[in-house]
């Protein structure tokens, strides 16, 4: 007898909300970085709506959680990480490390988005 798997919208969301405040992204700049509206994105964590199959796999892609984790809250496997942007390289300062493990997260989309928040930044941070 095949066992019936009841999807909590609001749970989703409740994990969705979690793991974008822990990236320190607000709804607008997740929603801009995904492509969707933030009032969409509101609609999702309150557990409001059901997300189609590509936006599921854009947040789980954004949000560096398995699908696993967002839809039944834990991770069926265990999961086999492979280390080719060598995030966990021994060399540099701790700081270095902190920043390169958060570079080596982003997606195209979203290293675009630090460059640009970088660009803007860098001029009102003249020498003292």
């Amino acid at each position: 007898m095949e066992k019936k798997v009841e999807i909590d919208n609001k749970a989703i969301g409740q994990r969705i909300r979690e793991e974008r405040e822990k990236l320190q992204l607000s709804r607008e700049e997740f929603a801009e970085i995904i492509g969707l509206s933030d009032y969409y994105i509101g609609q999702l964590e309150r557990g409001e709506r059901q997300m189609s199959l590509p936006v599921l796999v854009k947040i789980v892609n954004c949000l560096h959680v398995s699908l696993d984790y967002l839809i039944f809250g834990e991770t069926a496997h265990n999961v086999y990480v492979h280390d080719a942007h060598n995030i966990y390289d021994t060399c540099g300062s701790n700081k270095d490390r902190d920043v390169k493990s958060l570079l080596n997260k982003c997606s195209p989309k979203e290293l675009e988005l630090v460059k640009k928040l970088i660009r803007t930044i860098l001029p009102y941070l003249g020498k003292n």
